[in-house]
């Protein structure tokens, strides 16, 4: 088994597609209005319209709902993101900080209200967990 992909609905998939775009300089892919990813080295940002939900099991997933995952993108330099997002992302929940595991993260949310998560390994554990 591989994981290859996590997929947001959204009511306004441009608006998602768009934010994300500009928050981690990854161009999008577009199937159609409705359906477009994100692709990484390591996994995939699937952002698809409400009108999918029903090509899955009708009534199975609701826009701006999540209250329990966290997006993580690994970046080189936490600090230098956090200023290139400043003024762009609208809702900071916390600040660059060092995490007990080794991690200097980032958390903020979308548009839609997911939490997203930018971190930097800055200790010689995570550093090694991580190391590409």
């Amino acid at each position: 088994m591989e994981f290859v992909s996590i997929r947001i609905i959204t009511g306004d998939v441009a608006r998602l597609v768009d934010f994300y775009e500009r928050a981690t300089a990854v161009r999008a892919n577009w199937a159609n209005e409705d359906f477009a990813e994100l692709r990484t080295a390591s996994a995939t940002l699937a952002i698809a319209s409400t009108r999918t939900v029903p090509l899955l099991a009708p009534g199975s997933a609701h826009p701006a709902d999540n209250r329990s995952i966290i997006i993580e993108f690994l970046v080189d330099d936490v600090d230098s993101v956090h200023q290139n997002l400043t003024g762009f992302v609208q809702d900071f929940v916390n600040e660059p900080t060092t995490m007990p595991w080794g991690n200097r993260a980032l958390l903020f949310r979308d548009p839609d209200g997911n939490l997203v998560n930018f971190f930097t390994p800055v200790a010689p554990a995570a550093i090694e967990k991580f190391a590409r």
